[in-house]
């Protein structure tokens, strides 16, 4: 087998990548992510027009946003929007949920237990433990500090 130099290998990895066009795709992730929280505001105000408190119309967003995000996953839309909107949507919340429904349902045919339950958390759970344990430590800062003063 014919090794390849790095000048060759360079010129084939060119003609192979797509050509990225930086700034629609600012704008479309800006869109995609804005039009994500627009559709968060809109749910807070129904909630709140409906008459629940602050707290819990924001909770219930929270609860609707990762209901809806793992519905359009489900569906294959969260993946077409992605294609076109990149990092826009990775709001937070949204994407956190697709990164855990989007394993589950890949793995589903393996079972409730070995498939779903065991594959859910391969991307979110390292998202997980570190905020478990990043929470924590901050919170063990914040402890000693205030003992301090």
């Amino acid at each position: 087998m014919k090794r390849l130099s790095k000048q060759q290998y360079d010129e084939m990895t060119k003609q192979a990548s797509p050509k990225s066009k930086p700034l629609q795709n600012c704008l479309w992730a800006f869109g995609v992510g804005g039009a994500i929280c627009l559709v968060g505001e809109v749910l807070r105000q129904l909630y709140l027009s409906a008459g629940l408190e602050k707290d819990i119309a924001s909770l219930a967003v929270s609860g609707s946003l990762i209901l809806l995000s793992g519905i359009f996953t489900a569906l294959g839309w969260y993946h077409r929007l992605a294609v076109h909107a990149g990092a826009g949507t990775l709001v937070p919340i949204t994407g956190f949920a697709n990164a855990v429904v989007s394993p589950a349902i890949e793995f589903k045919c393996e079972g409730l237990v070995t498939g779903v339950g065991a594959k859910m958390f391969v991307i979110a759970g390292p998202v997980i433990v570190y905020g478990v344990l990043a929470s924590e430590i901050y919170g063990l800062i914040y402890y000693f500090m205030q003992k301090m003063m």
